[in-house]
């Protein structure tokens, strides 16, 4: 697996200064926008807490998840199809499942890294008022690695990339939107407001607002884990039996 880890790391070295640059740029658009722009319109913040600081957990949440999802989609489809990566892997000693554990540690290594540069630009904002978000940094993690897993093994199974962008469009996009980042899920009807609570966005973010506000989350802060960690060792199973197959070991 290490082997895998140290492939992925020397491809990475060739391109991470676009990467390194879009992850500080990216939440300081974000913050610069909805947080000081449209959260000047939202007059008395969100239940009592200014709209920046609402905000700010449930983007961090939500950088974590577009940071998982960008490295176990078209990379992952990529290595498997196009450059065939992963069978040149599979010939030597690697075994499939460390093939898949050395690029989704690497997915991992990008999240820690975007959510800590993200915890950096929100420093700089003022918008974590409490010692407790750097708890984020192990939530964002978990996330990466409930939403990684899963959708490594469907990148590896879908005939296209087409599959992708149907993937982003009804998945992603909408969970991303209506998971409790922007507003409260309590806002939306009763039936949108549980498919928010199934989508493992909404539990990271719960986790993250009561790290950086210093509160106990809306829900339980053992269920949010056991649910994350369910996506996550489901979703590593999934891969590593689609990893054998597809690998014809």
């Amino acid at each position: 697996m290490v082997a895998a880890l140290e492939f992925h790391l020397a491809e990475f070295a060739r391109n991470w200064r676009g990467s390194v640059f879009g992850s500080f740029v990216i939440p300081l658009l974000t913050m610069l926008g909805f947080g000081v722009g449209v959260g000047g319109y939202v007059q008395g913040g969100v239940d009592g807490v200014p709209y920046l600081e609402f905000l700010v957990p449930g983007l961090l949440a939500s950088t974590a998840l577009q940071i998982a999802l960008g490295e176990s989609t078209w990379p992952v489809l990529a290595h498997m199809e196009w450059m065939k990566t992963y069978s040149a892997q599979a010939a030597t000693p690697l075994r499939p499942v460390e093939v898949l554990g050395g690029h989704l540690l690497f997915a991992l290594l990008r999240v820690t890294a975007g959510v800590t540069a993200f915890l950096l630009v929100a420093v700089a904002f003022g918008a974590l008022p409490s010692a407790w978000a750097l708890a984020c940094l192990p939530i964002g993690v978990l996330l990466g690695l409930a939403v990684a897993a899963p959708v490594f093994a469907y990148s590896v199974s879908v005939p296209g990339e087409v599959w992708l962008s149907v993937l982003m469009r009804f998945a992603v996009v909408p969970m991303t939107l209506f998971a409790g980042v922007f507003f409260p899920v309590e806002a939306m009807p009763v039936a949108l407001r549980w498919l928010a609570y199934a989508t493992p966005l909404w539990h990271a973010a719960d986790l993250c607002r009561a790290a950086t506000l210093g509160r106990a989350p809306d829900w339980s802060l053992t269920g949010h884990l056991l649910y994350l960690a369910l996506w996550a060792g489901a979703g590593i199973a999934l891969a590593a039996h689609r990893f054998h197959r597809r690998l014809g070991v």
